[in-house]
Parts: structure tokens; C-alpha cells; sequence
């Protein structure tokens, strides 16, 4: 397996907050296999809301998204896109 990552930085206001954990969560189960989201060398399974929620991300965090597998790319790609947008949170 080769892994895959992109390093995304948090532009909402409010940071990785319940409603944008749940949105990160919902897409990484559609994946076959793991993502991980890292923060500070801290990894974090990202289908957990809980797990999300302990990196303490706040405005200008820098993370990395990370799949196992390729087969994943798209699970990857939607998930950096609710970061670009800032989970429909920006004005």
C-alpha cells in the first residue's frame, strides 16, 4: 500500500468544532481503508468525531490529511474541499 497526504490549514472561524468533525468523520468512513489526520505529530483516526475533536484545531492550525491507499483519492479530495471552503462556514 502507498499512502497519500495533503497538509490543509483550518480557515473557519470557529476551528475543527463538532459540526465539522461530524462532516470529516461521515466522509473518512466512506473510505476502504484508514485516514488519519495529523496535527503537532499527533495522529488521529479521522472517522472519529471524538478523535477529531482532541487536536484541538483552531483557526490557522496546519494538518495533514492522510489515506492508506490510493483507492481513497476521492475520500482525500472531498475532504481537503471542506477545508478550502471552510465547511460552508465562511461568509
Amino acid at each position: 500500500m502507498t499512502e497519500f497526504s495533503r497538509d490543509v490549514i483550518v480557515i473557519n472561524e470557529l476551528g475543527l468544532h463538532a459540526r465539522s468533525a461530524a462532516k470529516i468523520a461521515e466522509i473518512a468512513r466512506k473510505a476502504d481503508y484508514n485516514v488519519w489526520i495529523i496535527k503537532d505529530k499527533k495522529r488521529v483516526d479521522a472517522s472519529s468525531i471524538l478523535d477529531i475533536l482532541t487536536l484541538e484545531c483552531t483557526k490557522g492550525s496546519k494538518i495533514t490529511l492522510k489515506i492508506d491507499d490510493q483507492s481513497d483519492i476521492d475520500v482525500l479530495n472531498d475532504t481537503v474541499r471542506q477545508f478550502d471552503t471552510g465547511f460552508g462556514e465562511l461568509s
